[in-house]
C-alpha cells in the first residue's frame, strides 16, 4: 500500500462515526422475566431461586460480564436460610463504582411467582448489564442482585432487606465501602400503570436528576413529582453514607398477591424505565465523576 492510500485509509477511519452503544430493549427483558417467573415462587433459600440464579449467571457470562456470588447463612424467624448476593461488574475509567441494584427473591406466600416484584428489577438488571458492557463508563458499573429483601414473616424489626444488609455489612468490613459513590435500586417497575412517585428518604440531587432526565423523555407521566417514604433496600446504604435513589412503584393492587403475574404487566414500562436511567447517566456520571478520587 503506497504512503497516500494508507492516509487516505487512516483519515477515513478517523472521520468513521463511532457505533453507538445499544439502547435498552424491553423485549429482551421480558424474555428473561417470562424464564424467571417460569420457575415458580422464589424465595429466599429456595431451589426455584438457585435455578433463577443459574439462569441469570448463564445469561450474564454469556455477554462478557463476570459474576461472583457472595454467599451467608441468615438468622431469620426460621432459622437459618441460606442467602446469595450476585454481583456483577462492568469495568469503567475509573475504580470508583456506581451500584444498580434490585432484589431477585419472592416473598414466602402460596402460589406467588412475584412477576413483578422480584422479576421486574432481576429481568431489568439482566438487559441493563448488556446495554452497560457495550457502553463506554465513566465509573465502574456493578449490578447487584439482591437475595432476602423479603421479610421472611413480617415486616418488623430486622425481618427484611437481608442482601443489602449483609452487601453493606461486607463493604465496610473489606474496606470497600468508600469506593462505593451511589446506588440506584429499581424494584416493582414492570406494573402497566406504571407510576413512580418520588421516595422520600433518597438523596436529593440524585433523585433529582433522574426525575430531570424523565421530563426529557416525556416520562413526566410516570415519574411524578408527588412524594412518599418506602421502606427498602436503599435505606442500609443510606445509613452508611452512600447517596441512594429508589425507583418503585408500590401502588400495585397485586402486590403481594397470588395475581402478580405477568398480564399485571407491561414491556413498556420496563422500556420507560430503561431509557429513562439511560438518560440520566451521563448527569450521574458528571456529579460523582467531579469529586477527588
Amino acid at each position: 500500500m503506497t504512503r497516500l492510500c494508507l492516509l487516505l485509509t487512516l483519515a477515513l477511519q478517523a472521520s468513521a462515526p463511532v457505533p453507538a452503544a445499544p439502547g435498552f430493549e424491553a423485549g429482551r427483558a421480558w424474555n428473561h422475566l417470562r424464564e424467571l417467573v417460569s420457575h415458580g415462587p422464589r424465595p429466599a433459600g429456595s431451589p426455584a431461586l438457585q435455578r433463577d440464579r443459574d439462569y441469570i449467571k448463564t445469561q450474564l457470562l454469556a455477554i462478557g460480564v463476570p459474576v461472583v456470588e457472595q454467599r451467608w447463612d441468615a438468622a431469620t424467624p426460621a432459622g437459618k436460610v441460606h442467602m446469595v448476593n450476585l454481583i456483577a461488574t462492568i469495568p469503567g475509567k475509573r475504580a470508583e463504582r456506581l451500584v444498580i441494584a434490585g432484589h431477585y427473591d419472592t416473598k414466602r406466600l402460596p402460589n406467588f411467582v412475584g412477576a413483578n416484584d422480584g422479576g421486574s428489577s432481576a429481568a431489568f438488571l439482566v438487559e441493563m448489564a448488556r446495554v452497560l458492557r457495550a457502553r463506554t463508563n465513566a465509573l465502574t458499573m456493578e449490578l447487584l442482585f439482591l437475595d432476602g429483601e423479603e421479610a421472611v414473616g413480617a415486616w418488623q424489626g430486622t425481618d427484611h432487606t437481608y442482601g443489602s444488609r449483609h452487601y453493606v455489612a461486607e463493604a465496610k468490613r473489606s474496606g470497600t465501602i468508600g469506593s462505593l459513590k451511589a446506588l440506584v435500586l429499581v424494584d416493582m417497575i414492570g406494573d402497566r400503570d406504571l407510576r413512580i412517585m418520588r421516595e422520600l428518604h433518597s438523596t436529593p440531587w440524585l433523585t433529582d436528576l433522574i426525575w430531570t432526565a424523565a421530563e426529557r423523555q416525556n416520562a413526566s407521566s410516570v415519574f411524578v413529582r408527588q412524594a412518599r417514604p418506602i421502606e427498602d433496600d436503599h435505606l442500609e446504604f443510606l445509613d452508611a453514607g452512600v447517596p441512594a435513589v429508589d425507583i418503585i412503584d408500590l401502588d400495585y393492587p397485586a402486590w403481594h398477591t397470588a395475581q402478580d403475574t405477568l398480564d399485571k404487566l407491561s414491556p413498556s414500562s420496563l422500556q420507560t424505565v430503561g431509557d429513562v436511567l439511560l438518560a440520566a447517566l451521563p448527569s450521574i456520571e458528571a456529579r460523582l465523576s467531579s469529586a477527588p478520587r
